[in-house]
């Protein structure tokens, strides 16, 4: 499966598991107490959590390696309470090089972020970021994110988080207009 076709199954999991849909209405689905569980495991704990492994199969995974990659997701993605259409970064991001000071994360938290080695590092960063915008980030980049942390991933942060996402390497056209401050 590629990137794209993994980050709408996570979104598609996470919104199944959310006590309301996107309108306000009750979700009849939703699983408060996998949000629960999730949101405090560490993970070792996530790996064997019900909900994870719902998501490993979802994801059509088949090999055991790749199932603390499912958890860190799974345990990331129980902390957002909102789906926003910007990217995570430039959520997190300074409104201007002149205003750093008024990041939601500020750039050492974001430096630690970024350069997170272990999967318990990148949980740790990833919730904190995540607590300090509010549960408000963009479901399908921090799905991607756990599922591929990769260095073309980590610059594109980088680019989001300065608000230069639109001189990113493998921006999108309409990224230019988009990601500018």
């Amino acid at each position: 499966m590629n990137s794209a076709e993994d980050e709408r199954i996570a979104a598609r999991w996470w919104r199944g598991l959310q006590p309301y849909t996107s309108d306000g209405k009750a979700n009849v689905s939703a699983d408060r107490a996998a949000l629960a569980r999730l949101r405090r495991a560490d993970l070792m704990e996530a790996m064997q959590d019900p909900a994870t492994l719902a998501l490993f199969r979802a994801l059509g995974r088949k090999r055991p390696a790749e199932l603390p990659d499912v958890a860190l997701c799974a345990a990331t993605l129980a902390g957002l309470r909102e789906d926003r259409p910007e990217h995570p970064a430039r959520s997190l991001g300074p409104p201007s090089m002149d205003e750093m000071q008024q990041a939601a994360i500020k750039p050492l938290r974001f430096r630690r972020l970024i350069e997170a080695d272990t999967l318990d590092e990148r949980l740790t960063a990833l919730r904190r970021a995540i607590q300090l915008a509010d549960r408000r980030l963009n479901v399908r980049e921090i799905a991607a994110v756990c599922l591929d942390w990769s260095e073309n991933r980590k610059q594109r942060w980088i680019f989001e988080y300065y608000a230069a996402g639109f001189a990113a390497p493998g921006a999108e056209p309409n990224d230019r207009e988009g990601s500018q401050a």
